[in-house]
């Protein structure tokens, strides 16, 4: 190359910068930020939950309630990864409490404690959201501008309500092609069509249904995939949680299965015509993961915690239900 076509090279290169070199500072700096709200919104909602924590503890000695104290410890020593469930528990304890039985400025007290951790809930929540929403701009992911600031993960917990939520139970299934990857289905929920998850195969548990056979007709329901109850190993894993959708409040119980056998390969054709009508309006698409690319991902998937699990219920079932999130 000459060396005016190395200038001309150049030139353009250096315009490119010029050019597009502002954008990606103004998104890094926009990212940057927003990782700082995150961590300033998990902190104010860490102390939220402290203080709910405290404030039970003297319930529990007041009101004499057997359990509380021991509920609030729990939640309190918890560690990030058990925090959900163990403030979960706490909830549901708090649930059952006759507030009417307290001395008022201890229930108003309690009450106060508890719309705070909503509200700090909802901030941190709306903060991962919009961390999430751009760490998946391609660009970002292309020049890695997250570096290795951790991915942050929204915070599930029961809140109160003023009605008690609607007890679901669902068999769900883990269906795994050849090369262990699974299938899940990207869906939103109606009341906020913009917080997009992914979410295994399966649904509720119908009356007098027993869950195997319950997993086995919403896998050919969602799938078109005609397994046998033997084809099932498990559940291998349970997951209870509190959640919202289309304006309703469900107490979910989710009993998971592994499909251990070749469920399906890459010429398998997943029939999802036989959707109910809130399955056709609510899921926008299906597609296999890897554990490795749940891993890597920062889509919100539930369950939160399979990509950790699904490489050891895809070796083998040593007989245990476990506990996931």
């Amino acid at each position: 190359m000459t060396s005016s076509g190395m200038a001309l090279a150049f030139l353009v290169l250096l315009g490119l910068v010029v050019l597009v070199g502002p954008g990606i500072l103004a998104t890094a700096n926009r990212l940057d930020r927003l990782h700082v709200r995150t961590d300033a919104a998990w902190a104010a909602l860490d102390a939220a939950l402290a203080r709910r924590a405290v404030v039970t503890r003297a319930v529990a000695v007041l009101g004499d309630v057997p359990g509380l104290r021991d509920a609030a410890d729990r939640a309190e020593q918890a560690s990030r990864a058990d925090r959900e469930a163990a403030e979960n528990e706490l909830s549901g304890v708090l649930e059952d409490l006759d507030r009417t039985a307290l001395a008022p400025p201890l229930a108003a007290e309690l009450s106060d404690a508890e719309q705070r951790v909503v509200l700090a809930r909802r901030v941190h929540n709306d903060a991962v959201r919009d961390t999430l929403a751009l760490r998946r701009w391609r660009l970002v992911r292309w020049l890695r501008l997250a570096g290795t600031a951790p991915t942050p993960t929204y915070f599930e917990i029961a809140e109160p309500l003023e009605d008690v939520p609607t007890r679901r139970v669902s068999a769900r299934v883990v269906l795994a092609d050849a090369d262990g990857r699974v299938l899940l289905f990207e869906g939103f929920d109606p009341a906020r069509p913009d917080e997009l998850f992914w979410f295994t195969v399966g649904g509720g548990v119908e009356h007098a249904e027993d869950l195997r056979t319950a997993a086995v007709r919403e896998a050919f329901e969602e799938t078109g995939l005609e397994l046998a109850p033997e084809d099932l190993v498990g559940p291998v894993w349970k997951r209870r949680a509190v959640f919202s959708f289309d304006g309703l409040s469900y107490a979910a119980e989710e009993w998971f299965f592994v499909c251990r056998r070749d469920c399906a390969d890459v010429d398998t054709v997943i029939d999802t015509s036989r959707f109910n009508e809130v399955e056709r309006q609510t899921i926008r698409r299906h597609r296999w993961w890897s554990a490795e690319e749940l891993r890597a991902t920062d889509d919100t998937v539930y369950p939160v915690q399979l990509a950790e699990v699904l490489p050891a219920a895809l070796a083998g079932w040593d007989g245990t239900t476990r506990s996931v999130r």
